[in-house]
């Protein structure tokens, strides 16, 4: 199941990838009262949070995950990159673990259960913590060799995880780049920065790690699954349909979460538009008669 211990830069990197934007986003309030903000930073930053967020909900989770539909090459790679983009880490990792997490849901060896520690308060603040963003701070390493062999095996994808550290600097730098060529300012480059780099990532980082806690906590469970996974719709719009997350565990290769009526699922709905260009293919719509047997 583990393959080792990260090494030191590795923990190094996780700890300022987690820490910096944090700290950022906690500065972005004061930041924003009266000056250093303005349209051009608002327009990058939910331009970069989408493109990016949909990389690893369409990309990292739904496809190289759990192969809810078949991508043509150029799809795929660009998924890999985008979702790298993120700055959650390399895509080869980042799936060994969320494949991890779903053979062992909210059991020992699940890498970020929030029910590791018991049901008390205490065991549950910390189990919080935990899931949230507390188990990226541990040594273990998921063994890819075990969890993801498909993506080790895909020259491409080796190609695309060996680039993180370059493509980490492209996500910082692209938004500040085109808000100093579209404000012809340095001042503009570095609202854009602060704006749809820092916070940006912040935020998705947030979002995407409340998945991981709050959607196994609290919400609705609608449909029978083997742990304590709920759906959240306070998350839906943000996470692009992840928050779904209940029903997400009752058909993991479901290429829709939201499946029920009402429900936002943005990721969805760009999956639909990619097999309607034919870009992607064999995608696993839900299936109505498999979706009552697993109702409660």
């Amino acid at each position: 199941m583990l393959a080792g211990e990260k090494s030191p830069l590795q923990m190094l990197l996780v700890k300022l990838f987690a820490v910096v934007p944090l700290l950022a986003l906690a500065a972005a309030v004061p930041f924003a009262w009266g000056w250093g903000l303005g349209w051009v930073d608002v327009g990058l930053a939910v331009f970069f949070y989408t493109l990016t967020c949909l990389g690893v909900t369409v990309g990292f989770h739904r496809y190289f995950t759990h192969g809810a539909f078949k991508a043509r090459r150029g799809l795929r790679i660009t998924l890999a990159a985008i979702g790298s983009m993120a700055m959650q880490g390399p895509v080869i990792g980042w799936v060994a673990d969320h494949r991890r997490h779903h053979a062992y849901a909210d059991k020992e060896g699940d890498p970020h259960s929030p029910w590791l520690y018991g049901t008390s308060a205490a065991a549950l603040a910390k189990g919080f913590w935990h899931a949230h963003m507390g188990w990226m701070f541990d040594r273990e390493q998921t063994n890819a060799k075990r969890f993801a062999p498909d993506l080790l095996a895909d020259a491409d994808i080796r190609r695309v995880d060996r680039l993180f550290a370059w493509l980490t600097v492209l996500t910082l730098v692209a938004p500040a780049v085109l808000g100093g060529l579209i404000t012809m300012s340095l001042w503009g480059a570095l609202t854009a920065f602060f704006w749809a780099s820092l916070v940006r990532v912040a935020v998705l980082h947030h979002v995407t790690w409340s998945v991981n806690s709050i959607c196994h906590m609290i919400g609705e469970r609608p449909f029978e699954a083997r742990d304590k996974s709920a759906n959240f719709w306070p998350l839906a719009i943000a996470s692009m349909g992840e928050s779904w997350h209940n029903s997400h565990h009752a058909d993991p290769t479901c290429a829709r979460h939201g499946v029920q009526k009402g429900q936002i699922d943005v990721s969805a709905r760009v999956i639909w538009a990619l097999e309607k260009f034919g870009w992607a293919s064999n995608v696993r719509w839900p299936n109505a008669e498999r979706l009552s047997r697993k109702l409660k």
